[in-house]
Parts: C-alpha cells; sequence; structure tokens
C-alpha cells in the first residue's frame, strides 16, 4: 500500500523523481502493461525489480482505478520537477526536460504485476498446505470409490466423500479464481473448476474429484520447486548477521546494529561467529567456511591482509578486520540482490509461454464451444444427458477442455529456470534470470581473458638463482628480509613463499622505496638492494647483467644484491589448476577455446602450451578483445566471454553471454556480466554451462510431454475416442511429470559421468 497520506501517484511521481536514469513512466491500465523510458541503457533486471518493488505498494489502488475515467489528473507540480498528463486513458509521468528530449528516450515495457508476482517468496507452510489438502482430497476420493462399488446404499455417502474431496482440490483454485475473475481475467484455475463443476453436473463424480486431485497435487509440487529455490535465498538472508562488534577508542568494544558500521572501522570477530560484513583481516589468524557464499566446501585459510566476506563463518581464530565496504554493499547482499533480480527475470522462451498461456485459456474456451455445438448439431448426441454407450455433447466438450488445457505447458520452462537458479546459487553461480541459462546452452566459442581467469592474478616464487651459483638460499632470504615491509604484489608472494618455507629474516634499518624500482635498506651494517634490473643498469653491474639473458617468456625476476652477492628470484602468475582440464571438456563438447589478453604474446602462449587452449590472441587493448568478440560473432558463432578486470567489461557486454568472476571482479566486470562464478574456480564456468545443458534438455522433455500430451488428447477427444477419467489422468499426469522432472535439477551432480552423458 502507498505510505500514509500519498496516493499511487504521488508513489510513482516520487518514484520518477528518485531514479536519475529514468525519464518518464506511462501506465497503461487495460494492457496491464507498465512502460518506462530511459536516456541511454540501464539494467533491465535491476530496474523492473525497483519498479515492480514499488508497484506493490500501490497495486490494489491501481487496480481498484483501472477504469481510465475514474482517473484524476495528478496536479502539476514544477517544483518537483514531475508532469502528469491523462492521454486517452494512460497516464504520463515525466520530468519536465527540454522539447527535443523525447526523441532520445528509450522505452521498454514490463508487464502489469500479478498476485502471485508480489508475494515475497513461497514459504513450507504453503505447499504443506496444499500438499494436506491434495492428501485430503485424495483419500476422500479413494473412499467415494469404495463407497460407490460397494452398493447403492452407500452411494449417498459416497457422493458427500466426492464433494468433500472436491472441496479440498479445488480450495486454493477457487480462491485465486475468485481474485482474478473481479479483474476480467480467466485463466486456467478457471478451467479447472469449470471441468469439475461440468464434470458433477453430468454425473462423472469420480472424474471431477479425480481432475481436482492430480491439479491440486500438481499445484502442490509446484510450489515445493518454488519454496526449494527460495529456501536457497532464504539461507543468505538467515546468514545475514544483524550487528557487528566495532572497537572503540582504548580497545573498547561496542555492539552496534550492521546498517551503522562505517568504512574504515574495526570489528572484532570471535571463534564459531559469522562475519558481519566485508572487510580486510588486520588481526590474528583463521579459517573461513564460504560454502554457503561461494559454494567452497574447504574451509579457506585467512591471514593478515586477505579478504573477509560478510556472512561467512569464523571457524576458529578471534580476529580483526578494517571494513572495507557497508553492509548493504557487501558480497552476501550483492548475491542477494542478483538472486531476487534473476528470479524476476523470464527467459524468452519463458516469455513466450506466458503469453502463450494467457491468449490459448480463451481459445479453448471457444474451441470447447464449437466440439460441444459439432458433437450436438452436426453427430446428433444429445446435449446434456447421455449414457456410457451414447455420451452427451456436453461430455465430450468437457472432455477436450481437459486435455486442451495447458497447464503441463505453462509450468514447463518457469518450472525448470527457478529450479536451475536455485542449484547454481547453491554451488556458487548465480544466473542472472532465465535467459543466461538459456543462452549459455547453445554457445559454440569461449573466450577467457588469461590474468586472474586462466590464471589466479597472483605470483609465486618457483626458485632463485645467484650468480656465481651457490648463494641461492642467500638471495631469497635477503628478498624475504626486505619485503616483508612492502605491500607490492611481487613483495606478497615472495613474503608468501617465505613463511611457507620457514626463511629466517634478518633485521633491516634505512628501509627506503625506490619510485618504480625497487627497494634499498642495511642489513648487517651492509647497504642491500632489490628491484628491477633497470635499478643497476648505471653501476659496476651493468655488464654483469648484460651477460645474463632475460628469464623465459611469463616468467618475472626481482634482483637482489648483498655483501658482493647477485642473484635473482623467479615468480610466475599461477595458473589456476583447473584450468587445462576445464579447456579439455570443453573441447570434448565442441567449444572452441580463445584466449584473449593485453600480456606479451611470448608470455600468453607460455600459457596457451600449458592449458591447452585452441587459439591465442594477446597484446590487446580492451577496444580491441570488443573487436575480437564482433569478429567471432560475425562468423556466426555465440561467443560467451570469462573475465575479471576492469578491461573486460566492454567485450563481456558485446558477448553473446557473459560471466564474471564474483571474489576478485572489478564491479564493472560483475556489472556486465550475466553469470557470476562467486568463487572464482573457472571450473565453476564449466559447471554452469553444463547445467544450462542440462535445463535445456529437461526444458525440451517438458515441452515434449506438455505438447505431446496435449496434441494426442485433443485428437483423440475430437474424434471420441477416450473416456473423461483417460483425458483427466493423462493431462494432470502430465504435469505432474513436468513438475517432477523439473525437480531433477536440484540434485544433480554436475561433473559426474552420468550428468556429463545426460547434459550433452
Amino acid at each position: 500500500m502507498p505510505a500514509a497520506g500519498k496516493s499511487w501517484q504521488e508513489t510513482l511521481a516520487e518514484f520518477l523523481r528518485t531514479k536519475g536514469n529514468l525519464e518518464a513512466i506511462l501506465v497503461k491500465p487495460e494492457e496491464r502493461l507498465i512502460a518506462v523510458a530511459t536516456l541511454g541503457t540501464s539494467d533491465d533486471g535491476e530496474l523492473e525489480s525497483l519498479l515492480r518493488e514499488t508497484l506493490s505498494r500501490v497495486i490494489d489502488d491501481l487496480e481498484s482505478e483501472r477504469d481510465p475515467t475514474k482517473w484524476k489528473m495528478f496536479p502539476v507540480n514544477r517544483n518537483q520537477g514531475i508532469l502528469v498528463k491523462n492521454i486517452d486513458g494512460q497516464l504520463l509521468f515525466e520530468k519536465e526536460s527540454c522539447p527535443t528530449a523525447p526523441q532520445f528516450w528509450k522505452w521498454r515495457e514490463f508487464s502489469w504485476p500479478e498476485e502471485e508476482d508480489l508475494e515475497e517468496e513461497s514459504t513450507g507452510e504453503e505447499w504443506r498446505f496444499l500438499a494436506i489438502m491434495a492428501g485430503i482430497c485424495g483419500i476422500s476420493l479413494g473412499l467415494g470409490f469404495i463407497l460407490q462399488k460397494a452398493g447403492t446404499i452407500s452411494f449417498p455417502i459416497a457422493i458427500g466423500f466426492y464433494a468433500v474431496s472436491m472441496i479440498a482440490g479445488g480450495w486454493d483454485a477457487a480462491i485465486d479464481t475468485f481474485h482474478k475473475v473481479r479483474r476480467g481475467v480467466l485463466d486456467i484455475h478457471f478451467l479447472m473448476l469449470a471441468v469439475a463443476i461440468g464434470a458433477t453436473s453430468i454425473g462423472a463424480y469420480i472424474e471431477g474429484a479425480l481432475l481436482l486431485f492430480l491439479f491440486s497435487l500438481s499445484g502442490a509440487l509446484e510450489h515445493f520447486a518454488v519454496y526449494r529455490t527460495h529456501r536457497e535465498i532464504g539461507s543468505l538472508v538467515a546468514n545475514a548477521p544483524k550487528t557487528a562488534r566495532v572497537v572503540q577508542a582504548e580497545d573498547r568494544l561496542e555492539t552496534v546494529p550492521i546498517g551503522e558500521v562505517e568504512v574504515g572501522q574495526i570489528v572484532q570477530v570471535k571463534p564459531d561467529e559469522l562475519f558481519p560484513i566485508d572487510g580486510t583481516l588486520i588481526s590474528g589468524k583463521t579459517a573461513a567456511d564460504e560454502a554457503n557464499l561461494t559454494g567452497e566446501s574447504v574451509p579457506v585459510e585467512k591471514e593478515s591482509g586477505d579478504k573477509i566476506f560478510g556472512g561467512t563463518l569464523n571457524l576458529w581464530g578471534s580476529v580483526q578486520i578494517r571494513v572495507t565496504r557497508r553492509a548493504e554493499d557487501s558480497s552476501l547482499q550483492k548475491i542477494i540482490r542478483l538472486i531476487h533480480q534473476a528470479q524476476k527475470q523470464r527467459a524468452p522462451s519463458q516469455r513466450f509461454t506466458d503469453r502463450f498461456g494467457t491468449h490459448y485459456t480463451y481459445l479453448v474456451l471457444a474451441a470447447t464451444t464449437l466440439v460441444f455445438l459439432g458433437w450436438w448439431l452436426f453427430m446428433g448426441l444429445p446435449p446434456f444427458v447421455g449414457d456410457e454407450s451414447n455420451p452427451s455433447a456436453f461430455y465430450r466438450a468437457m472432455t477436450f477442455l481437459v486435455v486442451a488445457s495447458p497447464c503441463a505447458l505453462v509450468l514447463s520452462i518457469p518450472s525448470a529456470i527457478l529450479a536451475c537458479i536455485a542449484r547454481g546459487a547453491r554451488m556458487g553461480v548465480l544466473f542472472r534470470g532465465g535467459a543466461p541459462i538459456e543462452k549459455l546452452a547453445e554457445i559454440d566459442c569461449v573466450a577467457l581473458d588469461k590474468t586472474g581467469t586462466l590464471t589466479t592474478g597472483e605470483l609465486e616464487v618457483i626458485g632463485a638463482e645467484s650468480f656465481p651459483p651457490g648463494s641461492e638460499d642467500f638471495i631469497l632470504q635477503t628478498a624475504y628480509s626486505l619485503e616483508r615491509n612492502s605491500n607490492h604484489p611481487i613483495a606478497r608472494a615472495i613474503t608468501h613463499y617465505g613463511e611457507l618455507h620457514g626463511l629466517q629474516s634478518t633485521a633491516v634499518t634505512d628501509f627506503q622505496s625506490i619510485s618504480g624500482h625497487g627497494l634499498r635498506a642495511v642489513s648487517d651494517d651492509e647497504v642491500c638492494f632489490l628491484g628491477r634490473r633497470e635499478l643497476f643498469a648505471r653501476d659496476d653491474l651493468a655488464e654483469v647483467l648484460n651477460e645474463i639473458p632475460d628469464p623465459p617468456p611469463a616468467i618475472t625476476e626481482v634482483w637482489v644484491v648483498h655483501r658482493g652477492l647477485i642473484g635473482r628470484v623467479l615468480l610466475q602468475d599461477r595458473i589456476r589448476s583447473q584450468s587445462a582440464q576445464v579447456l579439455e571438456r570443453f573441447h570434448e563438447q565442441g567449444i572452441r577455446t580463445i584466449m584473449l589478453t593485453g600480456d606479451r604474446r611470448s608470455t600468453a602462449e607460455v600459457v596457451g602450451r600449458k592449458i591447452g587452449i585452441q587459439e591465442v590472441r594477446a597484446g590487446l587493448l580492451p577496444e580491441d578483445k570488443v573487436q575480437a568478440i564482433l569478429d567471432l560473432k560475425a562468423e556466426g558463432r555465440k561467443v560467451a566471454m570469462v573475465g575479471d578486470g576492469v578491461n573486460d567489461a566492454p567485450s563481456l557486454a558485446a558477448a553473446y553471454v557473459s560471466a564474471g568472476m564474483g571474489a576478485r571482479g572489478s564491479d564493472a566486470a560483475l556489472e556486465q556480466s550475466e553469470i557470476v562464478l562467486m568463487n572464482d574456480r573457472i571450473e565453476k564456468f564449466l559447471d554452469a554451462f553444463l547445467l544450462s545443458r542440462y535445463a535445456k534438455n529437461v526444458i525440451r522433455w517438458n515441452l515434449v510431454i506438455a505438447l505431446g500430451t496435449v496434441v494426442i488428447m485433443m485428437t483423440t477427444s475430437i474424434l471420441g475416442l477416450i473416456p473423461l477419467t483417460v483425458g483427466v489422468v493423462a493431462h494432470e499426469g502430465s504435469t505432474v511429470l513436468v513438475c517432477l522432472n523439473s525437480l531433477r535439477l536440484l540434485f544433480v551432480g554436475l561433473r559426474s559421468d552420468r550428468a556429463t552423458r545426460e547434459s550433452e
């Protein structure tokens, strides 16, 4: 409902006023559409989500005033910069601007929310209530059938059980139909009730009760599928801490609401507590259980400088973290928003079946009338009263109405898409809607960034050399002693290596950073240096260095000079352990793989050979990556782009479908990504691909079941070859099968051989 004292017009005007990229809103009551205008591009999913959230507060008033003649002109408030016009029964809200501005507006239409679209989520009580009602319906149907067969004395009691059965089975459908009929909307629930009442009117009590039993059972299964989907989100919401323990002056701790914690503050977290907010570990060591956020089942060790994600579990250490993001901007909240947006973004085929189902309902009602008239007027059947050997025209029409209703068809795609989104969220893959699920299943080419995608983006020490040879350990020890005072990526790699291998550090004084070149310090009363080759190019060491060849491609060197010794530490960007296996699996699936990187060709080709990628394109600027994607699309290829950096964002936007590395990925890259890999594991992209193939296979079988049943049953019904009982079982049985088939997606194991075979 609108805020106190505000009309629905004022609420929409305020929404328009507060959205900087939004220029106008057009309300179309007769078409049940809301159109919005923006300048340039925008995130349709986020815009629709925010708009629907606003509409949920005013939908009752909108419905009560759907008749345009009842609408009153909203007074122009030029101080607020919003104009409202009634144009042929459509209400236009627009910001004041120059007369030529509307020429550059980009319009988008969103469907008018139905009541079920405005529900926050399906609760466990809902599907359990529906299951109980379906159980009562089934038990009463069974008792009625037994009593009917027992003899004529028991028949009146049997009728009573049939009545109980139909009331229980049709209860939810009747409530839904009541609200929609008031708005002039007829849907599948109306059809089912009409058929049940029609069957009862001709004495087909068993068929009417059986229809509602199967319909209520399929409804319970549908709500169970939605409930399981929302439960995945609910677990994330439940893991969002409400308070944080902030370190104040003099080490005093104060517990404050999570929304009041500011960036830069220090928060203390005890063992077995959830990290309340995103931050960086500054004191203590621990391990974090990030399974609920990334799908990673193995605890992740955390040391000083490591990132911490809010909502994950601190396993054993008492630590302090410095806050890097406010609560509303945390990784956990970002995931929750992405999933909510994803559920509201329908796949293209799902949008088609939504529109098809609405029009098809009216078509079926008209066709049923024609079937009735045909059997009565042309085939000579009695209109309403018949017997087993010579059924009435009304009986034939009811049979046709049952088998022609598109229940299974309407459920076939959304049930699978919702289950797929839920399964992906549980394993750390976020699909931002149904469209990327369908598109990912269709790709024939994968373009991947190198650094941070195929590699970890973090350097690791692979060895050391000294000149003359024999002092490699001393070179490493000196480098470790110096780099402990720096936070450069090379320093982090050498420090990590030193701690891992137990190197002994020596005290250093007069520590200085030589900008762009390296470090200088005093150790053991002698000056020592660490840095790039160019740092020593102008002194006596220049001739020595000129005789030492550059390291192989893809290897980084850092030189150390101390106590008359010279040497270098060798590092390389660590290749992700699963990169080669993932690429091999894509090749088995017939998917072409290409590396797009800004690195030198020699470096890129070394990495490419190690992981087995099919093509390497190196030395690319961001615009070159975009052109590479466009060239591939011009060849007729459907390209998936996987990246993590700001320079990948344009090519992610240009690709047929895009995936971003969620933990390391830049905000710009994630904004353009339709699929987010939350734990930065490249094998999760393979899982996403296999899951999308699996989902496409499930959808295909759902459509075969739904359409096949409708076509066969409609044909046999028109010809009068099947009784109403067979029509009921076939139609509602197909709906149950579709729901059960979609639920398989919640439990599929993706990298098993069985899942691989079924996804192909």
